[in-house]
């Protein structure tokens, strides 16, 4: 049992990091231009330097949304850490991370809404750019969704033994 909870602790640790990673660093969408590799986040535009983002009056409202479930994510994240610590050290035996479980399941459906919006507003678009793909922001931010909902589920089925 000592093993799961040192993996699952691991884990959780491991998604918070990417979590943040995700969110700041600006490589969502990549594409290249004439003069060099052109790079576009949630927050800027990177294209040797960095600049802001520029979004239409149409698409400003999900970039929004976006950002900002992505830092609930995060927040969510860190509190359904905090809070197996405690419960670890303060629940009886046989009791249920029941609370620490479904913090992480709320992180994830923010993730899931986060990535979900930009994928259907924003992806194949790169601003002065050709061949856009995904940067590996975006692909953290799948793998953090994935990692998310199986740490919410082994809380809710885990028992402190």
């Amino acid at each position: 049992m000592l093993v799961l909870l040192a993996g699952i602790f691991v884990v959780h640790i491991a998604t918070v990091i990417m979590l943040f990673v995700s969110t700041i660093a600006n490589v969502w969408m990549v594409g290249s231009s004439n003069y060099a590799r052109i790079s576009t986040g949630l927050w800027l535009l990177c294209n040797g330097t960095c600049t802001e983002l520029p979004v239409s009056s149409e698409d400003e409202a999900s970039l929004k949304a976006v950002q900002a479930f992505m830092i609930l994510s995060i927040i969510f994240s860190v509190v359904a850490l905090v809070l197996f610590i405690i419960q670890l050290f303060t629940l009886e035996k046989g009791k249920r991370f029941y609370m620490t479980g479904a913090v992480m399941l709320v992180c994830w459906m923010c993730i899931l809404i986060a990535v979900s919006i930009y994928t259907a507003r924003f992806t194949s678009t790169v601003a002065f750019a050709t061949n856009p793909h995904h940067g590996y922001c975006f692909i953290l931010a799948w793998i953090c969704f994935c990692f998310s909902f199986i740490i919410g589920i082994l809380y809710l089925v885990l028992r402190k033994k």
